[in-house]
C-alpha cells in the first residue's frame, strides 16, 4: 500500500492533495465539506482587506480547453471571513488561507488576521490575471513579489506560500526572488490570461473581456514550471493547473511538486474526485514500485 502522508514546509498532510483557491471555499460549511470528502488541505477563496463585490455578470464561460473566468475577486472582506476559516478549522479541517491586496501592507495584515483565526499556512495570490491593480502588476516584478513575501513572512508565523504567475518569461527567476525573500513552499501556476469571443454578438464573453484559463488545457504550463521551479529552488513546490487524474497528479510530482491543487476537474469528476485521484495515483505508483509519494517527488529529474 502507498503511504500517501506528505509534509510540506512543516505542514503535515494526509494526503499531497489541496482545494485550489476559487472553487467551493466561500464559506465554512463548502471549506469543510471538502475536505471531508478527502482532500489533505483546503484552501480558501482569495480574501482581501476590504469587502469587494467583483465584476459583472458574464464571469464565467466553459471552454473545450477548461474555464475562463473572471469573477473579480469578490470576498467579504478579512473581518467578515473569520466565521467561515473558524467554522471549517472547526471541524477539523486544514486550512490554508489565502490573501490578496493592493501593496506589501494589506498582504500582511490579511494574512496575519488568517493566522489569528487559526489557519496552518497562507497562500499569497500574487498573480491573478483579470483584476486590475491586484495581481497583474504584482505578478511582473520580481521585485514585488519579493517585497511583499518579506512583509508577510515577517509578520506571521505560519508558512507562507507565494502563488506566481505563468504570464512571465522566467517563473522560476520569481520563485528564486520569492525563496530569497523568505518564501516557506512556492505554488504554480495560477490561471493563464485568456480571452473568448462570440462571433454572433461580436464581442468578448466576459464582461471584464479578459480572464483567467484553468482546467486541462494549462496543465503542461503548469507541469514545466513546476519542473523550472523545482531545480531553482530549495522550498518545496505546489502544483496546480488541470490536475483531473492520478497520472495527471503523478506528472506535477514526478515534475517536483510535493502537493497538487485541484479545482476545475471538480466540475465534471465532483467532490469524489479527491479520492479517485488519489486511488489512481496510488495504483500506478504500485505498478513502479515506488513505495510513497514522496519517493516520486522530482523524480523525473533522475
Amino acid at each position: 500500500m502507498v503511504d500517501l502522508a506528505m509534509e510540506v514546509a512543516g505542514l503535515r498532510l494526509r494526503n499531497p492533495t489541496m482545494l485550489a483557491s476559487g472553487f467551493l471555499d466561500e464559506t465554512g460549511g463548502s471549506l469543510l465539506r471538502v475536505f471531508k470528502a478527502g482532500a489533505g488541505a483546503v484552501v480558501t477563496k482569495s480574501i482581501g482587506p476590504e469587502p469587494r463585490e467583483g465584476y459583472a455578470n458574464p464571469t464565467v464561460v466553459e471552454l473545450d480547453a477548461g474555464l475562463l473566468n473572471a469573477v473579480g475577486l469578490p470576498n467579504p472582506g478579512i473581518v467578515e471571513f473569520e466565521r467561515e476559516v473558524r467554522q471549517a478549522l472547526d471541524g477539523g479541517a486544514a486550512v490554508i488561507g489565502s490573501v490578496y491586496g493592493k501593496d506589501a501592507h494589506e498582504y500582511a495584515r490579511c494574512a496575519l488576521k488568517m493566522e489569528e483565526y487559526g489557519v496552518q499556512a497562507v497562500e499569497l495570490n500574487l498573480s491573478c490575471p483579470h483584476a486590475r491593480g491586484l495581481g497583474t502588476e504584482i505578478a511582473q516584478h520580481a521585485d514585488a513579489v519579493a517585497e511583499i513575501t518579506k512583509a508577510v513572512r515577517d509578520a506571521v508565523g505560519v508558512p507562507v506560500f507565494p502563488k506566481l504567475s505563468p504570464n512571465v518569461a522566467d517563473i522560476a527567476s520569481f520563485a528564486v526572488a520569492a525563496e530569497k525573500a523568505g518564501a516557506d513552499g512556492i505554488v504554480a501556476i495560477n490561471t493563464v490570461k485568456a480571452m473568448a469571443i462570440a462571433p454572433e454578438v461580436r464581442m468578448p464573453v466576459l464582461a471584464n473581456r479578459y480572464g483567467g484559463l484553468s482546467g486541462p488545457a494549462i496543465r503542461p504550463i503548469g507541469v514545466r514550471a513546476v519542473y523550472d521551479i523545482y531545480a531553482a529552488v530549495d522550498v518545496p513546490v505546489i502544483g496546480v493547473g488541470g490536475v483531473a487524474t492520478g497520472r495527471d497528479a503523478l506528472e506535477y510530482v514526478m515534475a517536483g511538486a510535493s502537493a497538487v491543487q485541484v479545482g476545475t476537474a471538480l466540475l465534471s469528476r465532483g467532490l469524489g474526485a479527491f479520492n479517485e485521484i488519489l486511488k489512481e495515483a496510488s495504483g500506478i505508483l504500485e505498478d513502479l514500485g515506488i513505495a510513497s509519494v514522496k519517493d516520486a517527488v522530482g523524480a523525473a529529474h533522475e
